[in-house]
């Protein structure tokens, strides 16, 4: 103030204080996203309803065996755990015609739904699918009518099935996209029994008066990661290797589609991949 005022009486000019000089914020933390393979990649966090990627989300392609995840989303709401189904020859020898992986089911066997479910899951059961798609349709052509009139219901809008498994058939495959696969998901994680079954690493039905003693091992070897809870895996000359995952992490539900994979393994290891990214992204 001195200066100021002795520039001022000598008649020399001083220059303007300066302004406080504003310090914008850092930018937030951009994570990028990890590269991703297969035809179509989705990942949904199923608890603020946020897409946190979609690559060809909405390409109708055929799905293999995630289809099962309908056809144990419809059985759980029309049978009780505690029903009996009854294998017949027909249900064996439609896997093996199909050369679809099975629970090794005989025809006679007599198995209740709840242990018939992890037959059709884990070891992702093309005749545990057939049998209980024929008892609840009743028969398989209506239940398939009931996947399809269920896919309208929860709005999804780009799928079509075309039996209760995901096998080619000669007259065509069914499709769907990998958006629609995540929200059916979405759907069936809200019943424990689904989650608990998908999220079954073995699983052992005892032997019984009706049926010998099965041991079935989930093929989704994502189980085992923090907070995994399944989903389902697939795979046809058609479809390649496909995989529907999800974990529930930090308090958010995390679940992700691949489609159309050339590489079995990769698919688990770009899902884990993504839901470390998924925690990441929330984070920044």
């Amino acid at each position: 103030m001195l200066i100021a005022a002795f520039a001022l009486l000598i008649g020399i000019s001083t220059p303007a204080l300066a302004e406080p000089v504003a310090f914008a914020a850092a930018p937030a933390r951009v994570v990028a996203a990890p590269p991703v393979y297969g035809n179509a990649d989705y990942l949904l966090d199923a608890t603020s309803g946020k897409e946190l990627l979609a690559k060809n989300a909405g390409e109708r392609m055929p799905i293999a065996s995630i289809t099962k995840v309908m056809t144990a989303y419809i059985v759980l709401k029309e049978a009780k755990l505690t029903d009996k189904v009854t294998v017949k020859a027909q249900d064996v020898q439609y896997a093996n015609d199909g050369g679809g992986t099975t629970a090794d089911l005989r025809g006679g066997d007599r198995v209740p739904v709840g242990d018939l479910l992890y037959g059709l899951m884990l070891p992702s059961g093309a005749d545990a699918a057939h049998a209980l798609a024929r008892t609840y349709g009743p028969g398989v052509d209506a239940f398939v009518a009931k996947m399809n009139a269920t896919a309208k219901q929860l709005g999804l809008n780009d799928t079509h099935y075309v039996n209760p498994d995901g096998l080619p058939t000669p007259h065509g495959d069914g499709y769907s996209t990998a958006r629609d696969q995540a929200r059916l998901a979405a759907a069936a994680l809200s019943d424990p029994t689904f989650r608990k079954v998908t999220s079954t690493r073995h699983y052992t039905a005892p032997a019984t008066g009706d049926h010998p003693e099965y041991n079935w091992t989930n093929t989704n070897e994502m189980l085992g990661q923090p907070g995994a809870i399944g989903v389902k895996t697939g795979f046809t000359q058609a479809a390649g290797f496909c995989l529907t995952f999800a974990a529930d992490r930090d308090g958010h539900r995390f679940i992700g589609v691949i489609l159309g994979e050339e590489n079995s393994g990769r698919r688990f290891d770009t899902a884990e991949t993504l839901l470390d990214w998924a925690g990441d992204a929330r984070a920044r």
